[in-house]
């Protein structure tokens, strides 16, 4: 990656040079190095090395997988239909690069650090469908066109009192939250659970992911822990460690954790609100506002974000479950709108100053960081392109607001949204809109073969 990153690791406590990783080794506080990619549903895919072997071999030369990992669902079938990995090419090898400047401990792990890697084809080019690629691509025309994007994701979740192979016995059912009763902001009941969120909240911090705060969430044993804001790719990064730390965690304490965008249909959904904005790379200053005056580059970029989204759902909302949140009076909005610090919208405008930013409200804590970043900065940066406007402000409730224009209410209609968007085509490649299209797809048809509890309770004996 060529454009620089102001908000990347530095030093931030945790963070680990090779030099440094090398002393540990020999004082044998680090005997194992995870090397890992994201795959396309956003999971950390890779190797465990002994850290000798990381230090000697993998530095320069990587490490090898098989390519079928950016082909699979999420019950690691391999599937058809993928022009990068199919069974006619034999499903082969690509490369897994190590970007040293990940580097990283990991405390709740014994003796254990952490490299997030690049997928690269055997000649060292990026494989574009790779999410990270996904990602790079628009944070380098952002740098192109003179910005340098500044993003942070808010991840709700929920904590269960069974552990995972006590949830997987029950089918996933009738699961019991840590607390049995909403917990917004409540004091108690976040103490309640503090022997995980502060094994949470120390162990990102130890593992070079600063932490804003922790905060009890919107129901039963739903939590929030919010991470500082960097550049686009470095927040990216931290979402996904985290969002894997969080799973280990729960595991090491005996309970389970669930990003799922709506666990049941009686249950408040999780978000991942996304926070975004741009700062000039010649001056370093907020692109956004000039003084207290908000500039055409922000009403542009908010524009963009509006005109696009819609075609962009797949990689925002990517999963079937993703649409079960949008109910009105939900706290997951149900439209684009736009208002200023107004929760019932799509798109809320926050912040002072510099620090004046647009909360997309939209996604849900399935969505995958990479992709979900992407497609608002491609969207932001196509409405900056086209001088796009952002349309009249929303005042009052969006739930209720006349001509409020809709999000996709299915995966079935972001597909083909995608499917008929010569905008995402045309940001992303014809490999990358071609190979998610294929993903997308594929999510709907697997769940359409499947006969659900909701049909059985319904047409079992009445039927």
């Amino acid at each position: 990656m060529s454009a620089p990153r102001p908000g990347g690791p530095g030093a931030v406590a945790g963070m680990l040079s090779l030099q440094e990783l090398d002393s540990e080794a020999q004082a044998g506080t680090v005997d194992t190095v995870v090397t890992a990619f994201t795959d396309m549903q956003g999971r950390l895919f890779g190797k465990r090395i002994e850290v000798g072997y990381f230090l000697d071999q993998v530095t320069d030369h990587g490490v090898e997988g098989c390519n079928y990992l950016l082909a699979l669902d999420m019950e690691m079938e391999p599937v058809p239909g993928y022009d990068l990995a199919n069974w006619e090419q034999g499903y082969g090898d690509f490369g897994i690069a190590p970007d040293i400047s990940t580097l990283r401990r990991v405390p709740w792990l014994d003796r254990t650090a952490l490299v997030l890697c690049d997928v690269v084809g055997h000649d060292g080019s990026p494989v574009k469908p790779s999410p990270r690629q996904v990602l790079i691509a628009q944070y380098e025309r952002a740098h192109e066109l003179g910005y340098a994007p500044l993003f942070a994701s808010e991840l709700e979740f929920y904590l269960y009192k069974q552990s995972y192979a006590e949830a997987h016995e029950r089918d996933y059912r009738d699961l019991t939250p840590t607390i049995p009763y909403i917990l917004d902001y409540h004091v108690l009941a976040t103490t309640m659970d503090e022997q995980y969120l502060g094994a949470i909240r120390r162990g990102m911090q130890g593992a070079g992911i600063p932490i804003e705060f922790s905060k009890g969430e919107a129901w039963y044993g739903q939590h929030e822990v919010n991470t500082r804001y960097a550049d686009a790719i470095t927040s990216a990064d931290r979402h996904t460690i985290y969002k894997n730390g969080v799973k280990e965690i729960a595991f090491l304490n005996g309970v389970s954790a669930t990003f799922m965008a709506k666990p049941s249909e009686k249950d408040i959904g999780s978000s991942c609100h996304i926070h975004s904005s741009l700062v000039g790379t010649s001056d370093g200053g907020s692109a956004f506002v000039e003084g207290e005056e908000e500039t055409d580059v922000f009403r542009h970029y908010l524009g963009g974000l509006r005109a696009r989204i819609r075609e962009l759902a797949l990689f925002v909302a990517p999963s079937i479950n993703s649409y079960k949140r949008y109910a009105t009076e939900s706290w997951a909005p149900t439209s684009i709108s736009w208002g200023r610090d107004n929760r019932t919208c799509g798109f809320r405008i926050v912040g002072h100053g510099q620090s004046r930013r647009v909360e997309c409200r939209i996604p849900g804590a399935d969505v995958n960081p990479y992709l979900g970043y992407a497609a608002l900065l491609a969207a932001g940066l196509d409405g900056i392109e086209r001088g796009s406007d952002p349309g009249p402000e929303l005042v009052g409730n969006a739930y209720e607001a006349a001509g409020a224009e809709a999000f996709p209410s299915s995966l079935r209609e972001a597909v083909e949204l995608w499917e008929g968007s010569d905008f995402a085509r045309a940001a992303f490649g014809e490999e990358v809109w071609r190979h998610y299209l294929n993903y997308g797809r594929t999510e709907q048809r697997l769940f359409d073969q499947v006969v659900t509890d909701y049909e059985r309770r319904r047409m079992f004996e009445r039927g």
